[in-house]
């Protein structure tokens, strides 16, 4: 069986149908672009087909390039690459030409694309080729070109053939954030040409092709006289145009994700020249992407690697746990944002508070965030009344029987989630899997308080619920297998990724992100400009500073977090000049963003305006500032020094775990590939070098783990890689 097949009719249209076997969602293989460009040769030899239809056997056309292939690619070199890149060229363009006289533009055969849904990447950039793109009316289906989103950018000619069709400031979405678009969106932007009805899909993609004339076929850029829309480079407008673009791709990626300056120099210098010139410019910008280790490190974690994750990986092998009916205790913000997903994603919810009106509330804030979705055309009428009728608010702890998961997300005290525990096991059946919702209480001696510890676990969901894709499942030391698997599935369920670790202090995600504040404010105390400490963190990728991270979590709840780690340590305590910072922020009432004072100034409206000048009274700018190097390297070796600690002691037993959920968790550089990536992009050596000297500057918590270190002198890294074994 072949990927691509290709039927022709009475009516003398060749229809290919790509229908790869075995897999639920069309993507691209070498072989299947072999395939492809030979059934296209046939068709076009054929002097009995009039046309060709390229449609789809599945209900969605692709969903792109094979990932796996593209990261496979590196191995072959930059040149392998790039004859790679210009032979997929060589085939769209042949489909584009269609046997046309290259000299008059005439004698061609019509090519249409039907796509039946959600068509991505290499699953438009084939359809850009196409003569005409016909879209059935699926709302359901999303269209674009996602390719940024995981370190590359469109490199099968849909960047430039996107741009000479739209201009570059319209296609500027589409390219640079990979916005995705349903049918009838597609079409007003002018990416499809024609949506129609389902039924009628086929239909009318054959009716074109017999009664397209010539003209029909010739695509704008390739017509005598084309001008780009939106005005060339060159051109006063075109000039504002790529000032502008310029100024937003390096605002936004602050330099740090080398597809998005690629991407926008392949579409200037290709703009520059005739198509097919064009073509290897994007193609050479392509390699050099390609070749970089970050874009190997991205696909690798926010796509294989999260993929394997959300498949099940490492989960136990148990009978199916799917969730048919959640309890939730607590209806705070957290428990009300727990209720929400699983109703959203069709799970029967009982929400419990400590009042019928306080559950009620829990159950407003679903409805508020269905209104929001209303507002958008996200959410329609019906569903709003479906996803509401599976949350039952109530106070009465009766109602949880029949209930085969409880998440409790009460307040972080052991005493108070002892009696909710205890509340619970009295009314649930005996196989009922208890969740703990905690950021920071060990899932061990929470566990105490059950009649049954083995099926007893930790589920950390991050705030906000509805928006983090994260949830960090803790397993303790009496936890069984079954637990962890219904924890899994239910997560799977609410369609998030899924992290496993054994149960430590902090877990796995606080345990990183928390020295990383304390380091920012380590610098703060110490003289460190604020202001380097927080634009040298956003260079190196972090979304936030480490000062205003804290601004967004609270400063109160950094204090609550402070004390129970000094009680629990004792004279072991480490950050007593990192709480001395945050104990007298508290003092002065400087609580955060929800007060509207913090380490940051902030408008009535709760709008950050700039880092509060009263920092440098009490913590005076030292006259010699580091080097920006050196404050990048504090910041973040203060998180990937903890992630490998947290591998040697067993808290963390899978790197793709370790990396996929720095990302997704507290937004870790992505273009790095997260911590491991990061340490193998910049070697074990020269890793082990940077901790020296921080070592010797600033003491032992910057000390190479012994781990890091073995591989240091066997040159060994994380991942396998061209030069180096992995560990």
């Amino acid at each position: 069986m072949t990927d691509f097949t290709s039927t022709t009719d009475s009516d003398g249209v060749a229809v290919i149908t790509w229908d790869v076997p075995g897999k639920s969602m069309n993507v691209m293989s070498m072989e299947g672009f072999a395939t492809l460009n030979a059934l296209v040769d046939a068709a076009l030899a054929d002097p009995g087909v009039k046309g060709i239809v390229i449609t789809s056997g599945k209900k969605d056309f692709a969903g792109g390039m094979d990932l796996n292939i593209i990261a496979g690619m590196r191995a072959g070199g930059a040149q392998a690459i790039f004859d790679g890149v210009m032979n997929m060229h060589g085939i769209l363009r042949k489909i584009e030409r269609a046997g046309m006289d290259p000299k008059t533009l005439k004698g061609g055969k019509p090519i249409a694309a039907a796509l039946p849904g959600t068509a991505l990447g290499i699953g438009l950039e084939l359809p850009l080729s196409c003569h005409r793109i016909f879209a059935a009316d699926n709302p359901k289906a999303k269209i674009g070109l996602p390719e940024i989103m995981v370190g590359i950018f469109p490199g099968a000619g849909g960047t430039t053939r996107l741009v000479r069709k739209m201009g570059a400031m319209i296609a500027a979405p589409f390219l640079l954030e990979g916005k995705l678009s349903d049918p009838k969106k597609a079409k007003a932007a002018g990416i499809v040409d024609e949506v129609v009805a389902p039924e009628e899909l086929l239909a009318r993609a054959k009716d074109w092709v017999l009664n397209a004339t010539d003209a029909d076929l010739v695509k704008p850029w390739d017509a005598k006289g084309y001008k780009m829309p939106g005005g060339a480079p060159y051109s006063a407008q075109g000039f504002m145009t790529f000032v502008g673009a310029s100024a937003m791709v390096n605002g936004k990626t602050q330099g740090v994700y080398p597809a998005a300056k690629a991407l926008l120099s392949a579409v200037y210098e290709g703009a520059l020249v005739p198509f097919d010139t064009a073509l290897k410019i994007e193609a050479r910008q392509f390699t050099s992407v390609l070749i970089n280790p970050s874009a190997t490190a991205m696909i690798r974690s926010l796509f294989i690697n999260k993929e394997a994750l959300e498949k099940g990986a490492n989960r136990p092998q148990v009978p199916d746990q799917k969730v048919a009916r959640l309890g939730v205790i607590g209806a705070g913000m957290m428990g009300a944002g727990i209720a929400y997903v699983a109703a959203n994603a069709g799970i029967g919810v009982v929400l419990i508070d400590a009042t019928p009106e306080a559950a009620e509330r829990g159950r407003a804030h679903s409805e508020s965030l269905l209104d929001k979705g209303m507002k958008r055309g996200k959410v329609t009428a019906e569903k709003k009344a479906e996803v509401l009728g599976r949350i039952t608010a109530t106070a009465d702890y009766a109602a949880l029987a029949g209930c085969d998961l409880i998440v409790e997300a009460v307040f972080e005290d052991p005493k108070v989630k002892a009696e909710v525990t205890a509340k619970v096991e009295a009314v649930v059946g005996a196989d009922c899997i208890f969740a703990t919702n905690t950021s920071t209480l060990p899932i061990t001696s929470l566990a105490k308080a059950s009649q049954r510890p083995e099926q007893f676990i930790g589920i950390h969901f991050f705030s906000p619920v509805d928006k983090m894709m994260l949830v960090e499942i803790i397993r303790g030391k009496a936890t069984g297998d079954r637990a962890v698997a219904k924890a899994l599935d239910f997560v799977r369920q609410i369609r998030k990724t899924p992290i496993v670790v054994n149960d430590a202090r902090f877990f796995y995600a606080n345990r990183c992100i928390i020295p990383y504040i304390n380091e920012g404010i380590r610098m703060l105390a110490e003289g460190v400009e604020p202001a380097l400490v927080e634009n040298a963190a956003k260079l190196v990728g972090m979304p936030l500073g480490p000062l205003q991270l804290v601004d967004e979590t609270s400063i109160d709840l950094g204090v609550k977090i402070a004390k129970a780690t000094k009680a629990a340590m004792g004279e072991a305590y480490p950050d007593g000049a990192v709480d001395e910072v945050i104990f007298w922020m508290a003092d002065q009432g400087r609580m955060g963003r929800k007060a509207n004072a913090g380490f940051y100034t902030y408008s009535d409206k709760g709008e950050r305006l700039g880092l509060w000048d009263g920092l440098e009274a009490r913590y005076p700018v030292a006259e010699a500032q580091p080097d920006l190097a050196e404050v990048q390297h504090r910041l973040l070796m203060a998180q990937v020094l903890e992630a490998v600690r947290a591998l040697e002691e067993g808290v963390l037993t899978d790197i793709r775990e370790g990396d996929v959920g720095a990302i997704l968790g507290w937004g870790f550089a992505p273009w790095s590939g997260g911590p491991f990536g990061w340490l193998d992009i910049l070697g074990a050596a020269r890793a082990v070098e940077i901790c020296d000297g921080l070592t010797e500057r600033f003491g032992a918590r910057f000390t190479a783990p012994k781990l890091l270190r073995d591989m240091a002198g066997k040159g060994q890294s994380f991942y396998p890689g061209p030069t180096a074994q992995a560990a």
